[in-house]
């Protein structure tokens, strides 16, 4: 049975949560310019994405925010929530237009630059990404 739209838009924003907590934690420690960051994207684009809104009416984007807050809260290993990511990305492509495509690398590249820069380990994971979108 399909998903609902409305469910499967949650999910797509929980999932983009887990995906940007991964490359805040790739240096296994998450600052606040990078949560500020988040936000910031959060409200300036991904809220005009579109309509769908949750079982509160709240603006389903803020998913995004909210898994990001439960992931750290809990220290999740951000290597396994970058495969949880990867594995939704294989199997719900057809969410992934060009425009989220862009919006997703632009939002993973400036929450690795909020903080002294991209080091390493998120430029790694970001390559990922990238390799990611053009299978």
């Amino acid at each position: 049975m399909l998903e609902s739209k409305k469910n499967l838009g949650k999910k797509f924003y929980q999932n983009l949560g887990k995906l940007f907590y991964a490359i805040a934690m790739a240096d296994h420690s998450v600052h606040m310019k990078e949560m500020e960051k988040l936000n910031e994207v959060v409200r300036d684009y991904w809220l005009e994405v579109d309509d769908i809104e949750d079982e509160y009416g709240t603006d389903a984007a803020f998913q995004i925010i909210s898994v990001f807050d439960w992931l750290l809260e809990y220290e999740k290993d951000n290597e396994e929530i970058y495969e949880e990511f990867e594995a939704f990305y294989m199997d719900h492509k057809i969410l992934f237009t060009p425009e989220i495509k862009n919006l997703t690398m632009s939002t993973s590249r400036a929450i690795a630059s909020s903080f002294s820069g991209s080091n390493k380990s998120e430029l790694i994971l970001l390559g990922r990404l990238q390799l990611l979108f053009e299978k």
